[in-house]
C-alpha cells in the first residue's frame, strides 16, 4: 500500500503523514464492521413449508466489543404446507401429550392470538379450562397470529410482509394479490330471505365460485345452514354442519359457530372448489343470511401480440387486440364472460407501422409516399338506419357496421374487423321514438239531463299526443266511455188530491154520478 512504501530521501514528512490519515479514514468508511469477521452460513430451516426461519452468525474479532449484532434471520420455506400437515403451534403443543403434567397426562390444544405474549407456548387441556403455558417460547417461524404472517424468532414476534421478507411492511389486497390494488376481484355482499315450506324444505342462498376469498355468512331464525360443493374436476359432495367447529371441506377451512338463535360461516379462503351455501328448513319462523365474500374475477382482458402486417412492402400497419381469458382452466372463452365483470376494462388495440421498405419498381426507383396518404388507414362504414320499429312508445333501429379499406386509387373493399380496432365500432342498434304514444283524454262529466231519478251524462274524450296537441292514432279498442246513466237522489212523486172538507149534496151526487157512468183509467194524464 502507498501509505506503508517507505519514504525515499526528499519525501516531505508532512506528505507521509497525510498519507497515513487518509488511509485510515477510507478504511473507517469503506467498512464499518471491520470488526466483525465474516458472515457465516445460514442454518437450516426451522420449517419445512409454511415459512419458518434461518439464521447466520458472525464472530467479533476484536478484544473489545463489536457494534452491531452478531446474528442476522431470514424466511425460508415460504410453500404452503399439505392440509394435512396441520398448525405448527398445534404440533408443539401435542408433542407435550407424553409428558405428565403434575402427574397427570393430558391432550393440549394450543391457545392461539395472546395479545400479551404470542410467542409463548400456551396450550389448553382438551375437555378442561386447564391453560398451562408449556414453554416460554415457541419454535422459530411459529405464526404470531392465526391470521398474519408475523412470525415468532427467538421468542420476538418479527413483522413479515405478504412478499415474506422480514420487516417488511406490503400487504395482501383483499384478492389476495401481494402489494395489489383490489382490481381482480369483486366484493359481493347481500341478503337471503328463506321462504320454506312444508313442500319446500331447502333452497339455496348463495353461490360462492372458486377462488373467493375473506367469506362471512350469519343467519338469524329457526333453519340450519349446509354446504354442497364442486371441484373443477367436476367432483360433487355435501357437509352438513352440525355442531360448533372448525372443518375442512374440500381442502378448505371452514369455520362455524352454532347458537340457539342464529348461526356463524367463516372461510378465509381462496376456496379450492365451488361452494353452494344452502338452507334447510327448521321452524314455522323465516330466517334471514347475511352474505359478504371477494370473488375473483376469473375472466380477464389478455392483450395479443401484433397481427400480421397489412402490406407486404411500401409501409403498412398492424394491429393488437384482447381476447378474454378464463384463469381457472387457461384457455380462451367468448368477450361476454369478460363484458360480465365492470370493473374489466378492454384495453386498446396499439398500432405500429410495418414493412416501411419500398416495394420493387420496375423503372428502379420509386417515390414512398407518407404512409397515412399511401396507404390510408382502414375505417368504419356504416348503411344508413333502418326505420324505427315502433311509431311512439320507444323502439329499436338497427343499421349494419363494417370494417372498410380504401386504396390509393379509391376503391373500397370490405377487410376484417380486427383492422379497425384501433377506433371504438359505430353503434349498430340505437333507441328510436321514445316519446309516449298518444292516449285519450277524458273531460269532466256534464250534469245530469234529469233533475230526480235516472238519467243520462256526457263527456267529450280526446286524442292527445306527447305535446298535448289534439291528434289521432289512439287505439279505439281502449277509448273510455262517452256517456252513462246518471242518478239524482231527490226523488220523483205526484201531489195526492185533498178531498173536500164538507161536501154538497150536489157535488157528491155529481161524483157518484160520474162513478157509475164511466170507468175512470188509473193512467196518469
Amino acid at each position: 500500500m502507498e501509505c506503508c512504501r517507505r519514504a525515499t530521501p526528499g519525501t516531505p514528512l508532512l506528505f507521509l503523514a497525510f498519507l497515513l490519515l487518509s488511509s485510515r479514514t477510507a478504511r473507517s468508511e469503506e467498512d464499518r464492521d471491520g470488526l466483525w469477521d465474516a458472515w457465516g452460513p445460514w442454518s437450516e430451516c426451522s420449517r419445512t413449508c409454511g415459512g419458518g426461519a434461518s439464521y447466520s452468525l458472525r464472530r467479533c474479532l476484536s478484544s473489545k466489543s463489536c457494534e452491531g449484532r452478531n446474528i442476522r434471520y431470514r424466511t425460508c420455506s415460504n410453500v404452503d404446507c399439505p392440509p394435512e400437515a396441520g398448525d405448527f403451534r398445534a404440533q408443539q403443543c401435542s408433542a407435550h401429550n407424553d409428558v405428565k403434567h403434575h402427574g397427570q397426562f393430558y391432550e393440549w390444544l394450543p391457545v392461539s392470538n395472546d395479545p400479551d405474549n404470542p410467542c409463548s407456548l400456551k396450550c389448553q387441556a382438551k375437555g378442561t379450562a386447564l391453560v398451562v403455558e408449556l414453554a416460554p417460547k415457541v419454535l422459530d417461524g411459529t405464526r404470531c397470529y392465526t391470521e398474519s404472517l408475523d412470525m415468532c424468532i427467538s421468542g420476538l414476534c418479527q413483522i413479515v410482509g405478504c412478499d415474506h421478507q422480514l420487516g417488511s411492511t406490503v400487504e395482501e389486497d383483499n384478492c389476495g394479490v401481494c402489494n395489489g390494488d383490489g382490481s381482480t376481484c369483486r366484493l359481493v355482499r347481500g341478503q337471503y330471505k328463506s321462504q320454506l315450506s312444508a313442500t319446500k324444505l331447502d333452497d339455496t342462498v348463495v353461490a360462492i365460485p372458486y377462488g373467493s376469498r375473506h367469506i362471512r355468512l350469519v343467519l338469524k331464525g329457526p333453519d340450519h345452514l349446509y354446504l354442497e360443493t364442486k371441484t373443477l374436476q367436476g367432483v360433487k359432495s355435501e357437509s352438513s354442519l352440525s355442531s360448533t367447529g372448525t372443518f375442512l371441506v374440500d381442502n378448505s377451512s371452514v369455520d362455524f359457530q352454532k347458537f340457539p338463535d342464529k348461526e356463524i360461516l367463516r372461510m378465509a379462503g381462496p376456496l379450492t372448489a365451488d361452494f353452494i351455501v344452502k338452507i334447510r328448513n327448521a321452524g314455522p319462523a323465516d330466517s334471514t343470511v347475511q352474505f359478504i365474500f371477494y370473488q375473483p374475477i376469473i375472466h380477464q382482458w389478455r392483450e395479443t401480440d401484433f397481427f400480421p402486417c397489412s402490406a407486404t412492402c411500401g409501409g403498412g400497419y398492424q394491429l393488437t387486440s384482447a381476447e378474454c381469458y378464463d384463469l381457472r382452466s387457461n384457455r380462451v372463452v367468448a368477450d361476454q364472460y369478460c363484458h360480465y365483470y365492470p370493473e374489466n376494462i378492454k384495453p386498446k388495440p396499439k398500432l405500429q407501422e410495418c414493412n416501411l421498405d419500398p416495394c420493387p419498381a420496375s423503372d428502379g426507383y420509386k417515390q414512398i409516399m407518407p404512409y397515412d396518404l399511401y396507404h390510408p388507414l382502414p375505417r368504419w362504414e356504416a348503411t344508413p338506419w333502418t326505420a324505427c320499429s315502433s311509431s311512439c312508445g320507444g323502439g329499436i333501429q338497427s343499421r349494419a357496421v363494417s370494417c372498410v379499406e380504401e386504396d390509393i386509387q379509391g376503391h373500397v373493399t370490405s377487410v376484417e374487423e380486427w383492422k379497425c380496432m384501433y377506433t371504438p365500432k359505430m353503434p349498430i342498434v340505437q333507441p328510436c321514438n321514445i316519446f309516449d304514444c298518444p292516449k285519450w283524454l277524458a273531460q269532466e262529466w256534464s250534469p245530469c239531463t234529469v233533475t230526480c231519478g235516472q238519467g243520462l251524462r256526457y263527456r267529450v274524450v280526446l286524442c292527445i299526443d306527447h305535446r298535448g296537441m289534439h291528434t289521432g292514432g289512439c287505439s279505439p279498442k281502449t277509448k273510455p266511455h262517452i256517456k252513462e246513466e246518471c242518478i239524482i237522489p231527490t226523488p220523483c212523486y205526484k201531489p195526492k188530491e185533498k178531498l173536500p172538507v164538507e161536501a154538497k149534496l150536489p157535488w157528491y151526487k155529481q161524483a157518484q154520478e160520474l162513478e157509475e157512468g164511466a170507468v175512470v183509467s188509473e193512467e196518469p194524464s
